[in-house]
């Protein structure tokens, strides 16, 4: 097959602006070949060389004393005492499951997993964090469906529990659907594998399975805005295969514990291209490739759909070539490819040959670290506008409001579908919280999350970013486990427009403000911009996935109250209600300020819930919703009625950050209270849980006749 002649449209159909073209020119100091001007547009694209963003990912918060790895390998390690570690990461695959729902989420959460087995670690916890369109817009039910089905399908086979995660809907999304998806894993700290790839002459080896042409151009299509072409993008979505994926885990941590590996790295974005460059770049040497050696699983491969394709469950390794016996053997008895399909080289060289033919041969090193970087215009966010008195509502009918809609209704109809208990080492499954997982054969026990609220990012992204990151740390704290680190996903739209530009930056300032004083640093991470349709861009969407520790699982905090306990407000109330979920879902007004973060107040609050946490039968951070949502979600996970003293509007539904509802016994109540006066923690005892009715005030309900309306409400909407 004889290459296409370069041209300036196939220049930008590669995604590479003029500018970018001249200085690849520049470089090689002549025209490339098909293969080569590839490999430079999957290098150099957004969604692998962070060219937007990596100025200001630079001032993030990402080094402490618990820190063993930081962001630049494939997940980020985190020290969790006795000699162990633990190993995570959020990424997105938002563009893939627009266009194919189920096979973009799966393969999400399959690349998410390698990102994590790749370093040694055997998963012990999935999450997802989803955003889709308007319930009524016509896609949502079907890119739900997908999506829920594709996230289940591929960790339910591979045998992952998924604990916990977020679903939200929006009309901003209705174009462009977000699937962030977070995978945590346990390692031993000194048995820890890293994708540096050192000596020459080493070969280079291709693991898993083989490759075919699904996902050719891959990341690329995920550094562009979609338009009406988007079904022309289908076949850039790759496709998942989780049994091959539980086998290729299997045979990489054996093939580890065997000494044979010398560097790994996964194939993910641009596959065998990324793997390759990646591996060679961080240690300083060239690579040789021979494509005749790749396992093909079709017919006819081009160098280009080689370089370039997104095929799944595969590796790259560089290994001791005195034990390639021993590896090969591994991967015979795991039934998956083992070829030898190049080696390391001194030079500073990408030499791709395919049979006698040279495909490509470039400087490596420009391919990763000189890749293209911008310091873009940016401007900051407008004030929001005022927001306005909103219409008189009586205090139920503003909580059937939000328990009516798909945001904030029980989400037992997605996490249903997710098995939580594989692995027989869960504590706290979704529906109540963070996740909560045992570290197997140990008191120790660690906890997930994931949080953002877009609304307040889009207002003021400096106190959403610093919200997104607070909420993380309440979220948990309200289990009992001192937060440990965090991984970002940041989505948002046209990093060209300054606009979209300023709210990346804003909302890195906060994200950064707030790891600092919370001592949450980020360990790894994923940029995901251009999430626009036809010029509209998402809401702004920085998702923080977030660890934290339980050094004695049995000092878990409750998350039922029983009948008779008492509901104390940890924290300030001030009845914030702007931007808030009640605006937004009672009179689709979404105006006003985001809530102000105070960080110490964070801080302060959060060490007194862990540090009397033996008191309360429950907890739960207070965020979208306020008191009224959070004691509603609390009480009818009990199947116990409420009773708050309340019926201020402000007090009941505003959303003050810095806040705890706790459930304690009437005989305890008391004693916190003194010890929070004498901590200087804000506390006051604000109603009672038990019987069958929910009481705001004056205004009684049924429990049974609201907890139908909230259990129904999402299926009612989307399934």
């Amino acid at each position: 097959m004889t290459d296409p002649v370069i041209t300036p449209e196939l220049v930008a159909a590669h995604g590479l602006k003029p500018d970018e073209y001249e200085r690849l020119l520049g470089i090689i100091g002549r025209e490339p070949t098909f293969t080569e001007l590839g490999i430079f547009s999957a290098m150099w694209n957004e969604h692998c060389s962070y060219k937007s963003s990596k100025k200001w990912l630079r001032t993030l918060p990402t080094t402490g004393p618990q820190v063993i790895c930081g962001p630049g390998e494939n997940a980020g390690v985190v020290d969790i005492g006795d000699g162990q570690a633990v190993i995570f990461k959020m990424e997105s695959h938002n563009h893939p499951s627009y266009i194919e729902p189920y096979q973009g989420a799966a393969t999400g959460v399959g690349g998410i997993l390698r990102d994590v087995f790749t370093m040694g670690a055997r998963p012990i916890a999935a999450m997802n964090a989803l955003s889709f369109g308007a319930p009524s817009h016509p896609k949502t039910r079907q890119l739900v469906k997908g999506v829920v089905e594709g996230v289940g399908g591929y960790g339910n086979a591979f045998g992952v529990p998924t604990v916990g995660g977020e679903v939200r809907f929006h009309r901003s999304y209705n174009g462009n659907c977000l699937v962030n998806a977070f995978a945590a894993g346990l390692a031993d700290a000194d048995k820890i594998f890293y994708s540096v790839a050192s000596g020459v002459g080493m070969p280079v080896v291709y693991l898993g399975a083989k490759t075919g042409r699904d996902g050719v151009g891959g990341a690329t299509m995920a550094s562009a805005e979609f338009d009406e072409t988007i079904e022309e993008k289908r076949p850039t979505v790759q496709v998942g295969d989780p049994f091959t994926e539980k086998r290729l885990l299997e045979a990489c941590l054996e093939l580890m514990a065997s000494g044979a590996v010398i560097s790994i790295q996964d194939m993910g974005a641009a596959g065998l291209t990324c793997s390759a460059v990646e591996m060679g770049d961080k240690g300083g040497l060239g690579i040789k490739l021979q494509l005749d050696q790749v396992p093909q699983r079709e017919a006819n491969m081009t160098a280009y759909e080689m370089m370039l394709s997104e095929s799944q469950e595969r590796m790259l390794m560089v290994l001791k070539p005195e034990l390639e016996d021993v590896a090969r053997a591994i991967f015979v008895k795991w039934d998956l490819d083992f070829a030898i399909v190049g080696e390391t080289i001194a030079e500073d060289r990408f030499l791709i040959l395919h049979g006698q033919d040279i495909k490509a041969d470039l400087p490596l090193s420009k391919l990763s670290s000189s890749a293209p970087e911008y310091d873009r215009p940016w401007v900051e966010s407008p004030a929001p506008e005022a927001l306005p008195r909103l219409p008189h509502i009586l205090p139920l009918e503003a909580l059937r409001s939000l328990i009516g809609s798909p945001s904030y209704a029980h989400k037992a109809w997605v996490y249903e579908q997710y098995d939580a208990q594989v692995l027989a080492d869960t504590i706290r499954i979704p529906g109540m919280g963070a996740g909560v997982v045992r570290v197997h054969g140990t008191k120790k026990a660690l906890a997930f999350t994931s949080d953002v609220t877009p609304r307040y990012v889009k207002a003021n992204p400096f106190e959403g970013g610093k919200q997104a990151v607070a909420e993380a740390y309440r979220n948990l704290t309200a289990v009992g486990a001192l937060p440990l680190a965090t991984t970002d996903n940041l989505n948002f739209g046209n990093p060209e427009k300054p606009e979209i530009m300023g709210q990346l930056v804003g909302a890195l300032k906060g994200i950064g403000a707030a790891c600092i004083a919370l001592d949450m640093p980020i360990v790894s991470g994923n940029v995901s911009l251009y999430n626009e349709t036809d010029g509209k861009g998402i809401l702004p969407t920085p998702t923080i996935g977030a660890v934290g520790l339980l050094a004695d699982a049995a000092q878990i905090i409750g998350g039922r109250p029983l009948a008779g306990d008492v509901a104390v407000v940890i924290g300030r109330t001030l009845g914030h209600l702007g931007q808030s979920a009640l605006a937004a879902e009672a009179w689709e007004i979404e105006a006003g300020d985001a809530p102000p973060v105070d960080l110490v107040a964070e801080k302060r609050n959060g060490d007194f819930i862990r540090g009397n946490g033996a008191t309360f039968h429950a907890c739960t951070d207070l965020s979208d919703g306020g008191l009224g949502l959070a004691a509603f979600e609390m009480a009818e996970g009990a199947g116990l009625g409420l009773t708050l003293v309340i019926e201020d509007i402000a007090t009941l539904f505003g959303e003050d950050q810095a806040r705890y509802l706790v459930a304690v016994a009437p005989e305890a109540l008391a004693g916190l209270l003194a010890r929070a006066e004498a901590a200087g923690v804000p506390a006051a005892q604000v109603g009672q849980f038990g019987g069958d009715l929910v009481a705001f005030g004056s205004q009684k309900a049924p429990l049974a006749e609201l907890s139908a309306l909230y259990r129904g409400a999402f299926a009612a909407a989307v399934a």
